[in-house]
């Protein structure tokens, strides 16, 4: 079952402008906006759909207060499609849209849906780096810096859900390929599908039923430069940054987050290991050592002469 990753996310949304402004500020494409639906893209395509929250054309709501309707992921071709859906329908309702999008619900109450993917190819470059002893990657007098970079999220990476039973859902995502490349003990597995090498497109953390739901998505950029340009100007539009930047051990993409009105976390990440069914998964216990490797905190701009940096000033004064 040839599972490339989420094409797109669908949120049924309390706050209708405010998301659709935050997405936009984000760095996505409007592709369709009206008083009640919008399509945002990154540049390969993949994208989030936004929807009042009452519409009726979407899935059930969880009994939780998530905001995410649905999970459509791309496969291959129509052959992993009806590989899918030969699995699924052995003990769950499979149904077959008119856009195309097999549906179902997962073991966690979470919808699902797999459609032939949409991702368009992109041929872009990464960030180049130059250092000692390699061979020159940015030539002379390019510049590795430049102001005017649109750093534009390039495609929908991987999604985070809160579950009740963590070892419920990792089963229920084994059975359609999932393979899990790193775990946090007693918390939940990262978890890879067949048809790409991402560390990760889903990771499933262990909650109380009461928090069942979406914890981040987020879409890769071109590189930590993209993500500190992305987030720097996100946080200059006036939006909370969450945590980071930083780094995470597991996978080991650059990242940071950000407080958002879809009543969960977004990131911008960068630079994720690849894998093969080769790799042997690690297990490491929760908490701050093995959830990054380093992190820092957003200050603004600053420059010798000035007045003291937050660090400096003296205690208690902020």
């Amino acid at each position: 079952m040839n599972i490339i990753g989420p094409d797109y996310l669908v949120f049924g949304v309390d706050d209708f402008p405010a998301c659709v402004q935050y997405l936009t500020d984000y760095g996505l494409a409007p592709t369709q906006v009206s008083s009640n639906v919008a399509w945002f893209e990154a540049l390969d395509g993949t994208g989030v759909r936004v929807h009042l929250r009452d519409d009726p054309s979407l899935p059930a709501p969880m009994e939780t207060a998530t905001q995410l309707r649905e999970t459509v992921y791309g496969v291959a071709s129509e052959a992993d499609l009806q590989a899918i859906e030969a699995e699924l329908k052995k003990d769950r309702e499979v149904t077959r849209g008119d856009d195309g999008v097999l549906r179902c619900v997962d073991d966690m109450g979470f919808a699902l849906g797999f459609q032939i993917s949409q991702r368009r190819v992109i041929n872009l470059g990464a960030e180049t780096v130059n250092a000692p002893g390699d061979n020159v990657n940015r030539a002379a007098n390019v510049l590795g810096v430049n102001p005017e970079a649109p750093a534009a999220p390039r495609s929908l990476s991987h999604v985070v859900y809160f579950v009740p039973d963590y070892e419920k859902a990792e089963a229920f995502y084994t059975r359609i390929g999932f393979v899990c490349t790193d775990r946090f003990t007693n918390v939940g597995p990262f978890l890879r599908p067949a048809g790409t090498q991402d560390h990760h497109t889903l990771f499933l953390i262990q909650t109380p039923p009461f928090m069942k739901g979406i914890e981040h998505f987020t879409f890769h950029m071109g590189g930590p430069t993209d993500v500190m340009i992305a987030g720097t100007r996100f946080v200059e539009k006036g939006y909370s940054s969450f945590w980071g930047p930083g780094r995470h051990l597991m996978g080991s993409n650059w990242f940071w987050y950000f407080n958002s009105p879809f009543g969960c976390h977004v990131e911008y990440d960068a630079d994720m290991d690849l894998h093969d069914d080769e790799w042997l998964a690690r297990e490491a216990p929760p908490g701050a050592d093995s959830s990054q490797y380093f992190l820092f905190a957003h200050q603004p701009k600053w420059a010798p002469g000035g007045p003291p940096k937050p660090s400096e000033s003296p205690a208690g004064v902020q």
